[in-house]
């Protein structure tokens, strides 16, 4: 998921060389301004056949004065006016603004979500840090999401654990994209949205192999190898290059006119 390669970022793993005491700290600074809005909530909070918007879907703000923003469905096309406190936005695909550990594990135990499906949000317990929160198994239950603390260094730098430091969250999810290095499981995909353009990881079951039946020789005889009376809606009972194998052998061995031993 990025360019800088692991081996790079453990060459500036030493906390007492980023920084020094007398620098001041930074504050976190998005790679770009760019999100996109999603739903936290189901819009009316009704049935399910009432809802016109639903939590976890990518949501078009066709206007956002005040407290209620116009919006329409990305999944569905459906339009609604809904609080703006229902919605959160979300930079990179991964970043989620405003949102709760509860609404997190809510978000990852939607479906279409697998084991590696992630997002990072905003600590609610410590100020200024971030949480990496990551569904360890396709089991729906809260436990099957795991949370990690980000911390930050006075130069902005962020870490899990303090032996691997990153110059951006991007960098980090980089690294554990690409080994675990102590979590649950690797970083595959971000939380999945729906009507966004990532595509849901599906595991289903393995297609079945369907296996011809073995051929007992010792039923089969010439006509039903070399006869071309057959059907053409009829499979044949050996392939075209066997047929000819075998066509080939009995002409070397000069039992091509032996039809008794065909005829058994």
């Amino acid at each position: 998921m990025g360019s800088r390669s692991s081996k790079d970022r453990r060459t500036s793993n030493t906390q007492s060389s980023l920084f020094s005491q007398e620098e001041t700290p930074e504050p976190t600074i998005l790679d770009n301004n760019r999100y996109f809005v999603i739903s936290l909530y189901n819009y009316p909070s009704g049935g399910p056949s009432d809802c016109t918007i639903r939590v976890g879907e990518r949501l078009n703000v066709l206007s956002d004065d005040g407290d209620w923003w116009r919006v329409s469905s990305s999944a569905t096309g459906k339009e609604s006016y809904i609080p703006c406190s229902y919605t959160a936005k979300v930079f990179h695909g991964w970043q989620f603004e405003g949102i709760s550990r509860e609404k997190a594990e809510e978000l990852l135990l939607l479906p279409h979500n697998q084991a590696g499906s992630f997002l990072i949000r905003e600590s609610q317990t410590c100020s200024g840090a971030h949480c990496l929160s990551i569904r360890r198994s396709a089991t729906s239950s809260r436990g099957s999401v795991k949370h990690y603390r980000i911390h930050q260094l006075q130069n902005g730098w962020f870490y899990i654990s303090p032996r691997l430091t990153f110059a951006s969250l991007s960098n980090l999810v980089d690294h554990y994209s690409e080994v675990a290095d102590g979590l649950c499981c690797l970083l595959r995909e971000p939380c999945f949205i729906q009507g966004s353009n990532n595509v849901p990881v599906t595991s289903g079951p393995l297609p079945m192999a369907v296996r011809k039946p073995t051929i007992n020789w010792k039923d089969v005889n010439r006509s039903m190898i070399f006869s071309s009376d057959k059907m053409d809606t009829e499979e044949p009972l050996v392939s075209e290059g066997l047929r000819e194998a075998i066509n080939s052998y009995l002409f070397m061995t000069d039992e091509l006119n032996c039809e008794d031993d065909w005829n058994s």
